[in-house]
């Protein structure tokens, strides 16, 4: 959020303002903080290398932040480090980077969690997946349940992953993490529920009357899976589907959310009892 500059003038009729003091009395301005951009680059990165920046992440640098060489960068590439850097030429659209060191660094949760969510309608999954993200989920699962209205075909279903991977790694961008989230292709919720088999996981699908509340978690929880229905929930099929898969109700409170809100008010709650708060 961004804050305008206010400028405070001290008016009295007829009176003047009140001295200033000399240059030695007022404070030292602060030097302004320099901003470094960190940015996601599919690639290897390797101290000394020379490396262009993607098209679109150039172009933001050179035209809308107008930065310079020499500017320092923070580059990530998913493999759980951050490379600082410096920007090493810039054009209108092509802008290379020198990689200068390579430090570990993991902002991940101590909670493994897959959240299986049933495909939303157009925006609506791009925030369920960015702020899934930022939220800590390390798996996700894009589910086809009983009243999912999105259809989605094999050519479309490709765009639409390759899509939501660069929403996941420009959520990894904005909240520091050095892993991105993988995710898999949309799939069928019985088969998906059937390939569980030997994953110890704790299972929850989030229900309105579901039988388990946060309060009684297993503290010992180190991995978890969370399904949330589309904008239709889950249909009584589904639910027992899941129920035949080892999967309990968790319920969060006598509202019933909206599928934007539910899921992400869960991993919350989750991270909050039993992942980075604990």
């Amino acid at each position: 959020m961004r804050y305008g500059m206010e400028k405070h003038a001290a008016i009295t009729a007829g009176v003047a303002p009140p001295p200033s003091g000399t240059d030695n009395d007022r404070p030292s301005a602060k030097p302004p903080v320099m901003r470094i951009p960190r940015i996601y680059l599919a690639c290897a990165l390797t101290p000394g290398d020379v490396v262009p920046l993607p098209e679109q992440a150039g172009e933001h640098v050179a035209r809308v932040l107008r930065l310079d060489a020499g500017h320092p960068l923070i580059l990530f590439n998913g493999d759980g480090c951050e490379y600082d850097a410096r920007i090493a030429t810039v054009a209108k659209r092509a802008v290379t980077v020198e990689v200068v060191e390579r430090r570990l660094l993991s902002r991940e949760s101590p909670l493994r969690l897959t959240l299986a969510q049933g495909v939303a309608r157009g925006e609506k999954m791009d925030w369920i997946l960015q702020k899934g993200t930022e939220l800590g989920v390390r798996h996700i699962v894009p589910l086809v349940t009983e009243r999912t209205e999105v259809r989605l075909d094999e050519d479309r279903a490709e765009r639409r992953i390759a899509h939501w991977q660069q929403v996941i790694a420009s959520a990894c961008e904005q909240c520091g993490r050095t892993e991105l989230p993988t995710i898999e292709a949309p799939r069928k919720l019985a088969a998906w529920a059937a390939s569980l088999a030997g994953n110890g996981a704790a299972r929850y699908a989030l229900l309105p009357d579901g039988d388990v509340s946060l309060r009684d978690l297993d503290a010992s929880t180190h991995d978890a899976i969370l399904v949330v229905g589309p904008e239709g929930g889950l249909s009584e099929h589904d639910v027992a589907v899941l129920r035949q898969a080892g999967f309990q109700g968790l319920r969060l409170g006598p509202r019933i959310l909206r599928t934007e809100t539910a899921g992400l008010a869960a991993l919350a709650a989750l991270q909050a009892t039993l992942g980075d708060m604990r």
